[in-house]
């Protein structure tokens, strides 16, 4: 599984980590029944902590993406559903944008250009 996060993102690091994850979900990298790598793993692809790395997890449980099981490690329940892997990119865009000076105007106005 492939993960990745950008340096530049000033949310918090474990919901970087839960898009990440998020992201491999939806993309088909990892499919439901299969096993997530462990925490040390996740955490050593994304340069954060394992901790961290456990806190989004514990997120997207909450969610109901992904199945914590004693002995067996943390395995995927179901894909996100595609309303929710555009929204993890739109906040994406949206952070992307205001790192470079741009509001959520311009982003709807060049949205709205594009028609």
């Amino acid at each position: 599984m492939l993960l990745s996060r950008d340096l530049a993102d000033e949310r918090p690091l474990h919901e970087q980590a839960a898009d990440a994850i998020r992201r491999a979900i939806a993309e088909g990298e990892v499919s439901p029944g299969e096993r997530l790598p462990p925490a040390r793993d996740l955490a050593e692809a994304l340069q954060i902590n394992a901790n961290t790395v456990l806190r989004a997890l514990r997120e997207l449980r909450g969610e109901g993406l992904l199945e914590f099981r004693r002995g067996r490690g943390v395995s995927v329940l179901r894909k996100p559903d595609q309303e929710a892997g555009l929204r993890a990119r739109v906040r994406e865009l949206l952070a992307e944008a205001r790192r470079h000076g741009y509001s959520e105007a311009d982003l709807t106005r060049w949205i709205e250009e594009e028609k």
